[in-house]
């Protein structure tokens, strides 16, 4: 402070003509004794320690009270002067209850309020994934309301305190031994220690005698770079340990300042040999007795080269502060005196103005440091993070390894450099310190009866369950078309399952296909060549035409069964297979009928032929073809097939199926076919064993035969079949019953034709 006032005084651009007076208090940490000075401050009754050369021309009363270091004594004396509106300006007091201007209207700090600073210890331990904590709190008001803020951010960030002891460097030792067993029996590998650096001295000297090592530290800026502390740190149980700290701060001219102590020798100032005698552990030679072994001090000793706390600049940023808080006040009487280049000395001072004045100021410093005070009175909330990394000879090395500023997003506040962090008996890896590991995806959370919610058992999703997040706290259902895997972390899409072209049982099933079409143009190719022969005429040929048409037919439709599902395959499959077997059946009935009619026809006196000639078996085949066009019709018209999604039948699959729709309509289509099929196989039964030299009758039995056969073991083995297999199982009945129809009534023909010609005449065909 006294720096900043010279420099003041001695610059002809900051209240030029004007002298700042001052008067310094030790209070020696005592609170009645801060109460007591600033009483008599603002009274204007103060004692005077030490006499002035020259006395001060102008009001008794103080203008602006600067300090106290703790937050407990500020909050005192900005009680009892905050009615007089005298400002009160902190370097060091943190206490977010300092920034209530209900209660304390006339404080204001130059260090950032601890309400920033606890929110950001919260972020830190956040980032490095500490969700199970200790903390050991200063039993004050720095601590309490600190430590308050703290756990309440920690809340929200889903960090939990293990526990949370309070520490004073005044306790007994039982209270101090209890902290000590606490820690031994937490589990927790962090501790968060938001203490003065007073109560960290002695906190550090207790656990030094337990070798209480491998705790991975957090610390505020009150002792996380302060270098008594780390000196005291014999047994390294802070090495490792990260914090906040005050960003570092140059102001040009302190460091020669302070060590320029020799002129208080010339003062007769006593304090000056006290002071000089303990910093270079010698003796003034009129203080010197004969038994002493003490160096002689001379007074010229350099403390240039001196390793001491008080020659240590690491806490420049505390000089900083204070440096700012004298030039707020300076920069605010500036203000109200109107100075230019004179300054009007006729106006009359009141602290209130002053007040008023210092809470609207905004400047730089000569250093380019930003200085203002928000509605609270607090300035801009920046902190360095720091490292205490050990060196070879032992001594602690603050790195700076970071940056907090509040001003930023929330998002963007913690910035962290990169570079290698030293952890807990330095390790290069960070530690873990979490209640509960991380529960994988496929698990859920379960709280532990009775313990904080960082403390739970990680549950397997039930089946048919997932959580695809760590430690998610519920598993979801899938959805239909989905299923959990083995890990059940995700929802799987489920594998659709139709019967494709590309399987082998679908390329098998299509060249059967495909082969019974060839197969039967080769016969049609054969009849066609040797249409004019008796075997090819028997019968009415037209019919065996078309009966080899509608069995191509009915080979090719079994290729509307195979790929993918789709609106219109579905309405074509059934109707396709509907129509066509009913118009190869009518066929087969046509021929029936005209056999056993050309044997009734053959009886003396009888006429039937002439209801059976070719229109009459073009109609007939026609009506019973027409009675199943109009069944599909209503079928398609009413409730038509479509393609479906079996979702039921196996969990791990979903079918692409075609629904029937109408079951109606599917059972219409299929007991019409049964019914000509039985009516066909009845009629071939009576004619099987007519006289004919080649009866056509006997090998319509066995094709019918076997179609019905074929589809009475279709309907238990379609319904009984899986997935794609029941498709497979249809078009296998209807290839099967295709190639009945075809080798029974049309080879033993291609037989004759080909290998036994001799046998395709007129008077072989007639028989006896």
């Amino acid at each position: 402070m006294r720096f900043a006032i010279e420099e003041i005084n001695n610059s002809t651009d900051l209240l030029p003509g004007i002298s700042l007076g001052y008067k310094m208090y030790d209070t020696c940490g005592s609170m009645a004794r801060s109460v007591k000075v600033a009483l008599a401050l603002a009274n204007g009754n103060e004692t005077v320690s030490v006499p002035s050369v020259a006395p001060c021309i102008g009001p008794a009363q103080v203008q602006a009270i600067m300090g106290e270091t703790s937050s407990s004594p500020c909050i005192a004396i900005a009680t009892v002067i905050g009615p007089f509106h005298i400002p009160l300006i902190s370097h060091s007091a943190s206490c977010a209850c300092l920034s209530d201007k209900t209660k304390y209207p006339s404080f204001l700090r130059t260090m950032p309020s601890d309400y920033y600073q606890s929110r950001a210890l919260a972020q830190l331990v956040k980032h490095f994934g500490w969700t199970w904590v200790g903390a050991v709190i200063t039993n004050d008001d720095y601590g309490n309301n600190g430590m308050a803020i703290f756990t309440e951010t920690a809340q929200q960030l889903g960090i939990c305190l293990e526990y949370s002891v309070f520490f004073y460097r005044t306790d007994p030792p039982n209270k101090i031994q209890n902290i000590i067993d606490i820690i031994k029996l937490s589990t927790s590998k962090v501790i968060v220690a938001f203490l003065s650096y007073f109560d960290m001295d002695v906190l550090m000297n207790k656990l030094s005698h337990h070798n209480l090592t491998g705790y991975q530290w957090v610390g505020t800026e009150s002792w996380i770079i302060d270098s008594q502390t780390a000196e005291m740190d014999k047994h390294h149980i802070l090495d490792g340990a990260v914090g906040l700290a005050i960003p570092k701060a140059h102001v040009s001219g302190v460091r020669e300042f302070i060590l320029d102590v020799k002129s208080l020798n010339f003062s007769g100032n006593d304090m000056f040999t006290e002071f000089w005698e303990a910093l270079f552990n010698c003796k003034f030679k009129q203080l010197k007795s004969s038994t002493d072994n003490q160096t002689e001090c001379t007074g010229n000793e350099d403390l240039s080269g001196l390793q001491h706390s008080f020659t240590d600049m690491s806490i420049m940023p505390i000089f900083n502060n204070i440096y700012k808080g004298v030039y707020a006040v300076a920069h605010a009487l500036h203000s109200i005196l109107g100075c230019n280049k004179t300054c009007n000395r006729k106006v009359q001072l009141d602290p209130f103005t002053i007040l008023q004045r210092i809470r609207k100021i905004h400047f730089w410093t000569k250093e380019g440091d930003e200085v203002y005070f928000n509605e609270n009175g607090d300035p801009p909330a920046k902190y360095d993070i720091i490292n205490w990394q050990p060196t070879e000879n032992g001594v602690v090395d603050f790195v700076t390894v970071g940056l907090y500023d509040a001003s930023l997003p929330a998002d963007k506040q913690l910035s962290l450099k990169n570079k290698s962090l030293v952890w807990a008996q330095n390790s290069k890896q960070v530690p873990v310190s979490v209640c509960s590991e991380k529960c994988p995806p496929g698990t859920r959370k379960v709280l532990q009866k009775g313990k904080p919610v960082c403390c739970y058992d990680c549950i397997r999703c039930a089946e048919g369950e997932i959580s695809n997040i760590t430690d998610s706290i519920t598993c979801v259902r899938c959805q239909p078309e989905f299923w959990s895997n083995q890990r059940r972390d995700d929802c799987v899409k489920k594998e659709t399952e139709f019967l494709s072209y590309e399987e082998i049982m679908g390329a098998l099933l299509t060249a059967a296909s495909l082969f019974g079409t060839c197969m039967t143009a080769v016969v049609a190719f054969i009849f066609f060549r040797h249409r004019k022969t008796p075997i090819v005429k028997a019968n009415n040929s037209e019919l065996s035409f078309l009966l080899l048409f509608s069995l191509t037919l009915c080979f090719l439709c079994s290729l509307t069964f195979i790929g993918r599902p789709s609106e219109w395959s579905c309405m074509l499959r059934h109707t396709a297979f509907g129509i066509t077997f009913v118009l190869c059946i009518s066929c087969v009935l046509g021929k029936t009928m005209v056999v056993l009619m050309a044997f009734k026809a053959s009886l003396p006196g009888s006429n039937v032929m002439k209801w059976f000639g070719p229109t009459q078996q073009r109609l007939s085949v026609l009506a019973f073809t027409l009675i199943q066009v109009v069944i599909c019709i209503l079928w398609l018209t009413v409730s038509p097939p479509f393609p479906f999604k079996n979702l039921k039948e196996i969990k791990d699959k979903i079918i692409l199926e075609c629904a029937l729709g109408s079951t109606v309509g599917f059972w219409a289509v299929l007991g019409y076919i049964g019914l000509l099929a039985s009516f066909c196989f009845i009629l071939a039964f009576l004619a099987r064993k007519l006289p004919d030299k080649f009866n056509e009758a006997k090998f319509i039995t066995f094709s019918m035969l076997i179609f019905c056969a074929v589809w009475i073991t279709f309907i238990p083995a379609y319904v009984s079949s899986p997935g794609k297999f029941s498709v497979a199982v249809e078009i296998f009945a209807i290839l099967a019953s295709s190639f009945g129809l075809l080798i029974c009534i049309f080879i033993p023909k291609c037989y004759i034709i080909l290998l036994k010609p001799e046998k395709n005449t007129k008077k072989n065909m007639m028989g006896k």
